[in-house]
């Protein structure tokens, strides 16, 4: 990276207000290795109309014409480079999250674009990983949700919310804690359809790897890992650590997480709230990153690449979102 690119979100602004260098700067990230290649068919026998920054592909048999965003999750989006830069600059670097009103008054856009624009940045947060973790390990669940009490009369009837925390959505957390000081703690985060031992326990399994020590609770859905895991269990009726066991770690990330939802974002839908995870992760795993925001926002610009959003899919008119429950 040159001395000159920005590590400050004033100075990308500036950096990026130069429209040939925004369209430079994207066309390396859509193809790293210099090589502008046709999504269609793969071919690099193309020609570029400079007035209009696109290529036509010469190997296809309709001449496809493409640009930068084809394949990836800006696809379809009048919104200038300029203001994608900033958007993802943004939302990477912010530790509480940034709402769509926010967005859309830094960016001059409306609220409702800032949230669709938002939303396809979470997908390019969006990890995906099936690398597992190991070592010392700790899980826990938390629940997101509105609160019955919380609630007027017709939202509690709309939602059909009663005072049992039953509408609350699980959310549980795997936390690889930090290496000899050497690799931050990082964190894999599952929304899931219920809480109990038939969910929970498969999910562990899924995430780390055999043989490591794996702290929890007192809660019964992780009885049975004893026959994979080494399990430490702290009891919170009596303390909150002894010694390395505990789950504080994880206790922690969850207060970032519910200051985000409740302080920034105020109100989450459970057939959103994956990517809201996503997004805190995200921020939560590369805090550690050797070139602070400039570093983040490189990975979370990286990530946009093969992905694809669209509004009927985002509001549920076409089937589930990325293959996930639309209810959860």
């Amino acid at each position: 990276m040159n001395a000159e690119f920005p590590t400050t979100l004033q100075e990308a602004i500036r950096y990026f207000a130069d429209e040939e260098r925004a369209f430079e700067f994207m066309k390396n990230v859509r193809w790293p290795d210099g090589v502008v290649r046709c999504p269609q068919c793969d071919g690099t026998e193309i020609s570029f109309i400079s007035t209009r920054k696109l290529w036509t592909c010469k190997s296809c048999k309709v001449r496809k014409q493409f640009t930068i965003k084809i394949g990836t999750v800006i696809e379809d989006s009048p919104i200038g480079y300029d203001k994608w830069i900033c958007a993802f600059w943004m939302i990477a670097n912010a530790k509480n999250g940034i709402s769509s009103y926010e967005i859309g008054r830094a960016l001059g856009v409306t609220q409702k674009t800032g949230w669709f624009l938002l939303h396809r940045i979470r997908l390019a947060l969006q990890n995906g990983t099936i690398v597992k973790v190991g070592g010392q390990v700790e899980v826990d669940e938390t629940y997101i949700g509105g609160r019955a009490r919380m609630m007027n009369n017709k939202t509690r009837a709309k939602r059909n919310v009663t005072t049992s925390s039953k509408h609350l959505t699980p959310v549980q957390g795997v936390l690889e804690r930090s290496k000899d000081g050497k690799k931050a703690s990082r964190v894999i985060l599952t929304q899931m359809p219920t809480a109990g031992k038939t969910t929970l326990d498969p999910n562990v399994r899924k995430y780390v790897l055999r043989g490591s020590i794996v702290n929890t609770d007192e809660a019964n859905a992780y009885e049975d890992i004893d026959d994979e895991y080494v399990r430490e269990v702290i009891n919170h009726a009596k303390c909150y650590a002894h010694g390395k066991v505990h789950i504080n770690g994880l206790e922690n990330f969850w207060s970032l997480l519910k200051r985000t939802i409740r302080g920034t974002y105020v109100s989450v839908e459970p057939f959103h709230l994956f990517r809201y995870l996503d997004e805190q992760a995200f921020r939560f795993n590369e805090r550690k990153d050797e070139d602070g925001d400039m570093g983040r926002f490189l990975k979370a610009i990286a990530g946009m690449i093969g992905k694809r959003l669209t509004w009927a899919k985002l509001t549920g008119q076409e089937g589930d979102a990325d293959g996930l429950p639309a209810v959860c």
